[in-house]
């Protein structure tokens, strides 16, 4: 990834308790992802593929085209914010992967999803 094609990642995770049932080793949990495009040229999201691990140590992984059923186009400095969801067996985990894009070049390129840690309050200090 060239300094022409940077789009840079955040997650903020958070804790849906009313959905989840530890008794059932069910844990919710939402995130918001902000996608920024740092770069020079715009471009658009084709895919995306999610790791998703518990603390046994349990992977979920997903693939897919775009996110919430769209593919945003960025141009250089604009944002695109959504917020998805996750289920775990385990009260703390993590979530990481990447984008791909393609820019307006025609150059496809991952853009990295940070890895990232899904925990109920009060359990991680």
């Amino acid at each position: 990834m060239t300094e022409k094609n940077k789009i840079l990642v955040e997650a903020t995770p958070h804790f849906i308790e009313v959905q989840s049932s530890p008794s059932e080793g069910r844990y919710v949990f939402a995130y918001t992802i902000t996608i920024t495009n740092a770069g020079l040229v715009p471009a658009k999201l084709l895919n995306r593929h999610w790791l998703i691990t518990d603390s046994n140590g349990k992977v979920q992984e997903v693939r897919g085209e775009g996110v919430i059923g769209e593919q945003p186009y960025l141009k250089p400095g604009e944002s695109f914010r959504y917020t998805s969801g996750a289920m775990l067996e385990t009260p703390v985990g993590t979530m990481q992967g990447q984008y791909t894009m393609i820019s307006d070049e025609g150059i496809n390129f991952n853009a990295t999803i940070p890895k990232f840690t899904l925990s109920i309050p009060r359990t991680l200090h």
